[in-house]
């Protein structure tokens, strides 16, 4: 941010790493990220565009491009995504993480941390997954979440997505810590789901933050708090 001094700096193109805060939407960031600029620089329009949706309940790392920069906000989201999070064994939600309640239980004695490790293997690789039914997907121009908060059945279909690494970080209960390196469209909300459902359990996913896309790492990025500080001290 150092070096960004004049509204040029901005209109010519930025890449800005920003780490997403719990509970915002991704859209709420680039909004306040424009309104931030326009308001210091005073001047009416600024393309201001993310490159890759975080749900409201992850944090981390969101590439924001301005300018001119938003012409490879495609190429930035075809990226390797690195994530880090935290799956709860035992239960299920429709939304597959703790947007909704806890809607099934089921038994965890059987699960041990070596089946814990050894089912991660499954899941390595190109795979076959199925997105939530809570989701931003569009289908007959509706999102998904459209149809799910309806109560409205819709066929979901399954989208190839690939995983290169699954590491368990810790276990803790029935709490599990992992990180997973994925291609773009990889959903880790369904992932935790067909986790628990392939230890003959159920699982959902507590905690999420994504932590590297591509070359970019969320140590390198801001909060919204410090970009809007370090703007306002130019």
């Amino acid at each position: 941010m150092e070096h960004i001094k004049t509204v040029e700096d901005f209109l010519s193109g930025q890449v800005l790493l920003i780490d997403k805060p719990l509970n915002w939407t991704s859209f709420q960031v680039v909004n306040k990220l424009r309104w931030k600029i326009r308001k210091t620089f005073n001047i009416k329009k600024i393309k201001v565009g993310h490159a890759g949706t975080l749900d409201p309940l992850a944090t981390g790392l969101l590439v924001i491009c301005t300018g001119k920069m938003t012409k490879q906000i495609n190429r930035f989201q075809e990226q390797i995504k690195e994530y880090t999070g935290t799956i709860v064994l035992g239960s299920t939600t429709a939304s597959y993480d703790l947007e909704t309640e806890i809607d099934n239980t089921f038994s965890t004695k059987h699960i041990t941390e070596d089946l814990i490790r050894q089912t991660t293997k499954q899941f390595i690789g190109e795979i076959a997954q199925f997105p939530p039914i809570f989701s931003a997907i569009k289908k007959e121009g509706k999102r998904l979440y459209e149809f799910a908060r309806a109560g409205e059945n819709v066929e979901i279909k399954p989208r190839t997505v690939s995983i290169s690494e699954f590491e368990i970080t810790r276990i803790e209960g029935l709490k599990i810590d992992f990180r997973v390196v994925c291609s773009k469209g990889t959903y880790i909300r369904s992932l935790a789901h067909d986790f628990g459902k392939a230890l003959n359990s159920g699982g959902h996913l507590s905690v999420l933050r994504r932590t590297k896309i591509g070359d970019f790492n969320v140590s390198e990025a801001l909060s919204v708090e410090k970009f809007i500080e370090n703007l306002s001290s130019e």
